[in-house]
């Protein structure tokens, strides 16, 4: 290929812009975000948010913070001309929610926009047109008006990859409710179309801890609430406020995962990677904690000057954020789980750490390893060390008789006949009776099993010693291998049988799942999924993968609907069907 060399030059003011625009407003939430920003700088403690066609026809956003002065309406959209900061001082110690002054510069220049303010020392308020120039008087109360219409009309390219007006509905309200989890002392409320969708009211006569418990009750919803833990800290500079999900009530999705750093919301691997470090030893697998966590440390010792979305942030001493974190995060799970720890017995001294369904292990997974035992069996009689009790301190966990059978099921499945196992719907949590009669196979690869384990785990022996395996995982893997099986036999336009559901198992769903299961209903069914709406806040599941008959309707939905959410169509279409189907068992 000839390359041309072609002349340096500088490029027009408008396209900066739009280049810019490209870094900052991504979709209309995008520009929910960063006026919802403004607002809050502005003092504000009533923003109204309206929308039509999911935010791609109309973004308004009125607040009644303190208004900008007609004198600088024009320099308010020009590009780096903001309030916020003076000097690298103030870079370095940023105080406000915005700083950068791109924002309205940037969606100026990819829709048709328009400021409409009024300070209280004005008699009237000015309307401020982007596209002309034109500043006229108007009419409103003190405060800002900003009116954002057709969104990327100068850049067709980029509306085209915009999803359908539910999805795009989704994540605007996904962008307010960020913002209301917290700033408790602050209304939102979000219009569509005319009519109200959400309304988070402030509550002035609360304490802020107070205010914002309520806020989180009333965003995240009462069963967030009551499976989480309170978590606070004080470690030198740095405060933590906020709540712990409970492992028992993990999830498949991470759309309960909520950090914020001076009050902004933010991403990062580094308070993620310490929050889930703290959830190792009591999470099984891929299970995602639940979290909502403040995080209040002097604006001097993190940059937020890191990307113009400003979602990302760095720490001076991230290694002392990362322990207080871990550590504290691993305080509050100590407590709720403190009667279950078992202490010393016989089982520790073969080399098992503990036998409680809080045990994590990664037996099951796709490389098995052996538990080899610390003493051999000639020392201490096996069938003995199995079949003493629990000590005092145990609390055996409730299996229901359909998880027992589920548990001799998988183990019928993975190793030799289990002669010794109970055939009662009431197991016992470690069974007494070891299988002494049938000698060591060389067939099995997992060995002989040995017994079940409060009916989670199956304890097995082979020739290099102890194996200690989740049947969980296990049973994800036969489940696995029947929706390979299954998909080889079906076409890939007719997908996987399926088998309907006598009841609809209806769910609460919030607008992007509601969004994401009426935009990839097509690929839902190949699934042998349907799940339609059956209203504006609930989803109903139709049907399911015939070979997932035996599964929950409603778990099984939310996690694909969460792998779609995340990665959307085109990682879709990249990813193997052995990939979907993995998630899907």
């Amino acid at each position: 290929m000839v390359t041309v060399r072609h002349s340096i030059s500088e490029l027009p003011d408008e396209l900066i812009s739009q280049i810019a625009a490209g870094e900052v407003v991504e979709r209309p939430a995008s520009v929910v975000r960063e006026l919802l920003d403004n607002a809050l700088d502005a003092g504000a403690t009533d923003i109204t948010l309206r929308l039509s066609a999911g935010g791609t026809r109309l973004i308004a956003i009125e607040d009644n913070g303190y208004g900008i002065p007609a004198a600088e309406l024009p320099l308010a959209l020009r590009r780096h001309a903001t309030s916020k900061i003076r000097n690298l001082a103030d870079l370095e110690s940023v105080r406000t929610m915005g700083f950068r002054g791109e924002a309205l510069a940037s969606i100026a220049s990819v829709s048709e926009l328009s400021i409409t303010s009024r300070t209280d020392q004005d008699a009237h308020a000015h309307r401020l047109d982007a596209r002309s120039g034109e500043l006229q008087a108007a009419a409103r109360a003190v405060g800002t008006t900003i009116e954002v219409r057709e969104l990327f009309f100068s850049t067709p390219a980029r509306r085209k990859f915009l999803k359908t007006d539910a999805t795009e509905l989704a994540h605007c309200v996904d962008a307010v409710r960020r913002h209301a989890l917290v700033r408790a002392d602050v209304t939102f409320s979000i219009w569509h179309e005319g009519k109200l969708s959400h309304q988070w009211r402030s509550l002035p006569d609360s304490t802020p801890e107070a205010a914002l418990d309520k806020r989180i009750q009333e965003v995240l919803g009462p069963e967030f609430h009551q499976q989480s833990k309170t978590l606070q800290l004080q470690a030198g500079p740095i405060k933590l406020v906020g709540r712990v999900g409970l492992p028992e009530v993990a999830r498949t999705r991470t759309d309960l995962q909520h950090l914020y750093v001076n009050g902004r919301y933010v991403r990062d691997r580094l308070i993620a990677h310490a929050i889930r470090a703290a959830y190792e030893d009591v999470l099984h697998g891929q299970r995602q904690p639940s979290y909502i966590l403040y995080i209040h440390i002097p604006p001097e010792l993190v940059d937020v000057n890191v990307h113009p979305a400003k979602t990302e942030v760095r720490f001076r001493d991230g290694r002392a954020l990362h322990q207080a974190i871990q550590h504290a995060v691993s305080d509050v799970l100590a407590a709720p789980r403190a009667h279950n720890i078992q202490q010393p017995s016989a089982a520790s001294e073969w080399g098992i750490s503990s036998l409680s369904p809080n045990t994590s292990t990664h037996a099951a997974t796709s490389s098995l390893a052996p538990i080899t035992a610390h003493r051999t069996a000639s020392s201490v009689p096996e069938a003995t060390k199995l079949s003493q009790p629990p000590t005092a301190a145990y609390t055996p966990p409730r299996i229901t008789p359909q998880q027992s059978r589920l548990a001799l099921h998988t183990a019928q499945s993975l190793y030799q006949p289990l002669h010794t196992l109970p055939t009662t719907d009431s197991p016992s949590p470690v069974v007494t009776q070891a299988a002494t009669h049938a000698p060591a196979s060389t067939e099995w690869p997992l060995g002989r099993a040995i017994g079940q384990i409060a009916g989670i785990y199956i304890l097995a022996e082979n020739q290099q010693g102890l194996i200690v395996v989740d049947m969980h995982a296990a049973h994800e893997r036969i489940l696995y291998e029947k929706l390979k099986q299954a998909h080889a036999q079906q076409s890939v336009t007719a997908g996987l049988a399926r088998q309907n559901l006598l009841i609809p198992a209806t769910f609460s769903a919030t607008e992007t799942e509601i969004a994401t299961a009426q935009e990839h209903a097509e690929q839902l069914q190949l699934w042998g999924l349907e799940i339609s709406p059956m209203g504006p806040t609930s989803l109903a599941v139709r049907s399911q993968p015939a070979a997932l008959s035996h599964t929950a309707p409603i778990e099984l939905a939310r996690s694909v609907l969460a792998e779609l959410t995340q990665w959307g169509h085109s990682r879709v279409v990249e990813r193997t069907h052995e990939e979907w189907l993995a998630t899907m068992a």
